[in-house]
């Protein structure tokens, strides 16, 4: 549990990194998902932070603010409502607390505990592994509004994971029957050390690539043309046009970026 904590907190030094130096306008500046500025993805992870602590700390209690947020029908348009309510630096510092706090309760925790979400519940560590991966994703998007470019790390792992045990997930939200068979995914680390994988490599369905190709299209950052990623098989190809490595509805995600 502390090692996948301290590589939270490393995630997102590395955003707090590119949030510090900018001016109270470039807050402002729009980022690739729709309607959202670069203050929208501060506030949706500062928001979605204070609930994961309280889903650590007080189940019953998310419980019932899981229940009054989904009744609204409008979750994630509630997630940015409070930073555009106040000033970026109070925002950034806000955020800041916040997720210290998360990290402290989450280091407190059984690793195997079963934590409430708005999807399935999920153990622990898992549970804060989807945090990185939150973190991660929000990033990029804020890394694309401003400009910036961000060097991969090894933490790319814990998003490759989450991507990969969410296929079921994937169909299950857009209420469609899992197949049975395995897709076998291999992916090359941004150190350049030996290749993760995952499942049976004598499957007939495949997905082989980067780490950081196969990151931003779970985290649907990226149209899949856009990416170097190697798909054989039906399954695969079937699977990595629904991929989301998040909870919640499914996304609609990226158009192509030589889409005019």
């Amino acid at each position: 549990m502390d090692q996948i904590c301290d590589d939270l907190r490393d995630e997102l030094d590395d955003l707090d990194a590119l949030l510090s130096p900018l001016s109270s306008a470039r807050w402002d500046e729009p980022t690739p998902a729709a309607g959202w500025s670069v203050r929208d993805q501060v506030s949706h992870l500062w928001f979605f932070d204070q609930r994961a602590r309280l889903a650590l700390t007080d189940p019953a209690a998310f419980e019932s603010d899981k229940q009054q947020l989904l009744g609204t029908g409008r979750a994630t348009d509630v997630s940015v409502e409070p930073g555009r309510a106040t000033t970026p630096e109070d925002l950034l510092q806000s955020w800041r607390q916040d997720a210290c706090a998360l990290i402290e309760s989450a280091r407190a925790v059984d690793p195997s505990s079963r934590v409430p979400w708005y999807g399935p519940s999920m153990a622990a560590r898992s549970f804060i592994t989807a945090r990185l991966m939150e973190a991660w994703a929000h990033g990029q998007d804020v890394a694309d509004a401003v400009g910036a470019s961000r060097s991969s790390t090894n933490r790319l792992r814990h998003v490759a994971h989450i991507g990969v045990r969410a296929r079921p997930f994937s169909y299950a939200i857009r209420g469609r029957e899992l197949p049975e068979s395995q897709v076998y995914v291999s992916l090359e680390p941004p150190d350049g050390g030996a290749a993760w994988t995952w499942n049976d490599p004598d499957s007939p369905d495949q997905v082989v690539g980067s780490a950081l190709d196969f990151c931003l299209l779970v985290t649907q950052r990226r149209h899949r043309s856009d990416l170097a990623l190697d798909v054989r098989g039906e399954l695969a190809e079937d699977w990595l046009a629904i991929a989301q490595a998040f909870a919640g509805a499914p996304g609609t995600g990226r158009p192509p970026l030589n889409a005019k």
